[in-house]
């Protein structure tokens, strides 16, 4: 049975983890990869197994790739799925989303955890997996306006949805796993932190992260309360030992062995860097 859902697939140079993305989508009406002009075969690769292909070209501030998808595609399904290439939908998520959309009473928008494999490891411990707004009905959700900044980033990296209506919560993880390698994962990260270290000094330098963000909100929803927990420890000294801590220790991620140790240093190693570049922007500023 086809659900009336449109998958829209953020991609950039990602003909390794498409395939498997792009293979569990088969209950929905609609498939479409929404390409930064990639350098390898992620056209074809999305065209062969029968997805659409939208071309984006980022000239710089609002909106980025996922809120101009939704701007300037025609979608005529009731609801629209949001996935990046390296996320595969097992089928009891899928049994879950039909089960949910069957009912008078469904809610506006629908919460899903990022399952996080890592690795080759599915991830039990160490709190990685979050959760975020990723379905919703048409013309109910739009990504929030945060600062403009210098990095050249092309598509949202941490900007959340809002939603004009109600927020459920799905109970089926997606399975997030990146076949391109440490390498890459890495490499990309710091492109986050280039991004982060600049959001974090406009926060701290006016107060708002933008125009149009999700509200912090310690009773908030699950978007809510991370927005909430990020203004608290963007202020707390020692931030990159505190997030070592908090994934390794008190999230229990010593018990995913070498890979939980690994990821809770990348972690760490990720806030050492975004504060290493809010100190250099300082620095210049002050030159």
């Amino acid at each position: 049975m086809t659900l009336p859902v449109t998958v829209l697939i953020a991609a950039k140079n990602e003909e390794v983890n498409l395939p498997r993305c792009l293979e569990a989508l088969g209950p929905a009406e609609r498939v479409v990869v929404v390409d930064s002009q990639s350098m390898d075969a992620t056209p074809q690769v999305a065209r062969e197994r029968g997805a659409e292909v939208a071309q984006f070209d980022y000239d710089g501030g609002y909106p980025k790739k996922r809120q101009w998808a939704l701007d300037t595609l025609d979608i005529d399904t009731d609801w629209v799925f949001l996935l990046d290439a390296d996320e595969v939908v097992p089928e009891a998520l899928w049994d879950e989303i039909r089960g949910t959309l069957s009912r008078e009473n469904a809610e506006d928008a629908y919460l899903i955890t990022k399952g996080f494999h890592f690795l080759g490891q599915e991830f039990q411990y160490g709190g990685f997996s979050h959760e975020a707004v990723l379905l919703f009905r048409r013309g109910h959700a739009r990504f929030e306006r945060l600062i403009d900044d210098p990095s050249g980033l092309d598509m949202e990296v941490h900007e959340r949805l809002i939603v004009d209506g109600t927020v459920g919560t799905l109970e089926t993880d997606l399975i997030h796993e990146d076949f391109k390698g440490l390498e890459a994962y890495i490499a990309r990260h710091n492109r986050y932190s280039t991004w982060e270290a600049h959001l974090r000094r406009a926060y701290l330098d006016g107060g708002t992260y933008g125009e149009d963000s999700v509200r912090a909100n310690f009773f908030g929803n699950a978007q809510e309360r991370r927005r909430f927990l990020k203004k608290i420890a963007i202020r707390v000294p020692f931030e990159p030992l505190l997030w070592f801590l908090y994934h390794y220790v008190f999230q229990l991620g010593f018990l995913e062995g070498n890979p939980g140790l690994i990821a809770s240093q990348i972690r760490g190693n990720y806030i050492a860097n975004v504060r290493a570049k809010m100190y250099e922007l300082n620095r210049e500023e002050k030159e």
